[in-house]
């Protein structure tokens, strides 16, 4: 199997133009088109990671955390990642990161963390905006439905819990064919009028090339009209933190005893306790602390994040407790949860989640 089979895998679940600007999520290291023969599935890119995938015969390995953020100007071997890029180029071993942009889709890193904790009902906990578009376009009434399934059929058209979405409005639509014009109805040099529906349904921006395609191969027209609109709508299905309900609410002792058993974590750090029920939680895999104003908007009990400093719990004022799980902890199912996104596309291929521990924290 080629790199690339692999790398459009990931980023139809969760596609790169969604990670934060400072990310850099993605192929690190690799040509797409080299055959793959066994993938190495990681939180972190260590260098106990890189000689696992040897052992194993892994020449891919796929990380959560990208092992390179900033520039490289200099690759002697003087610290961990100038060594595990050098021993990833000799050993031939691709690496690939998927990061904030898999933190930020609904069905990612937050998603298997609330699966964990037994939350329903989850939602994004901070949704982004101007990710999407409005698509207009114009086309002959027999034409109307074959262009509507294929604008559907390439992503266009979900709000919510729904798909399919358009309006659309019944007009007379004018057009002259000039010399070296192939109309498909209408004569050169006649003006033509012809009954058509005006179509507009929304996407997001990440898949404007497949939706535009779809268009003009569905259209009857030789020349396709049609108009896009940036929008300023929240989008739903991406951004940051998550959001459910407990089936029971319990104890905010027992929620965090439930909390510690569950992630395995040597402590939790948390603010002061309210005395009262825990019924909705916030979560945000990793650093979150950000989110604290959001979460507390929801209406969340508790928010489980991580790397809180001491000055972060005070934000929590009373109103919701602040729960630091540890980083790798929160984010330790990342692993699954791509294991899972690989198996499903490729469920005869040579998949292995890592063994290594990669967690940076020790407790005593």
């Amino acid at each position: 199997m080629k790199l690339a089979e692999i790398c459009d895998c990931l980023e139809a679940f969760a596609p790169l133009q969604i990670q934060e600007p400072y990310d850099n999520s993605g192929l690190i290291l690799g040509n797409k088109s080299v055959e793959i023969k066994g993938i190495l599935i990681c939180l972190d890119v260590t260098e106990g990671v890189v000689n696992e995938a040897v052992e194993k015969k892994c020449n891919l390995i796929v990380s959560h955390h990208p092992f390179i953020f900033s520039g490289l100007k200099k690759i002697n071997g003087q610290n961990a990642t100038e060594r595990i890029l050098v021993k990833c180029i000799r050993k031939e071993i691709a690496v690939y990161a998927a990061h904030t942009n898999l933190d930020n889709t609904s069905e990612g890193v937050n998603k298997i963390l609330c699966e964990k904790l037994g939350l329903k009902n989850t939602r994004i906990l901070s949704p982004k905006k101007d990710l999407l578009r409005k698509l207009v376009t114009f086309c002959p009434t027999e034409n109307a439905g074959q262009v509507r399934k294929a604008l559907f059929d390439a992503g266009c058209g979900f709000i919510g819990n729904y798909d399919s979405c358009s309006f659309n409005t019944s007009g007379t639509g004018t057009f002259r064919a000039l010399e070296n014009a192939n109309p498909y109805v209408g004569e050169i040099g006649e003006l033509h009028q012809e009954a058509e529906v005006r179509i507009e349904t929304i996407y997001p921006i990440y898949i404007e090339r497949n939706i535009l395609e779809a268009l003009i191969q569905s259209h009857l027209y030789e020349e396709v009209a049609y108009d896009i609109y940036p929008l300023g709508n929240e989008y739903k299905n991406i951004g940051s933190g998550m959001v459910g309900n407990l089936n029971t609410p319990c104890s905010e002792t027992d929620f965090l005893k439930f909390v510690k058993k569950t992630i395995k974590t040597g402590c939790i750090k948390h603010s002061s306790l309210l005395n009262a029920k825990i019924r909705k939680v916030a979560v945000c895999g990793g650093s979150g602390i950000f989110l604290v104003k959001e979460a507390i908007a929801s209406g969340a009990d508790i928010f489980i994040t991580a790397d809180v400093k001491y000055h972060d719990f005070f934000a929590a004022e009373g109103k919701i407790i602040i729960a630091d799980v540890g980083h790798y902890e929160s984010e330790q199912f990342t692993k699954e949860l791509l294991y899972a996104i690989l198996l499903k596309k490729f469920p005869k291929f040579a998949l292995f989640i890592s063994e290594e521990n990669t967690n940076s924290v020790n407790y005593l």
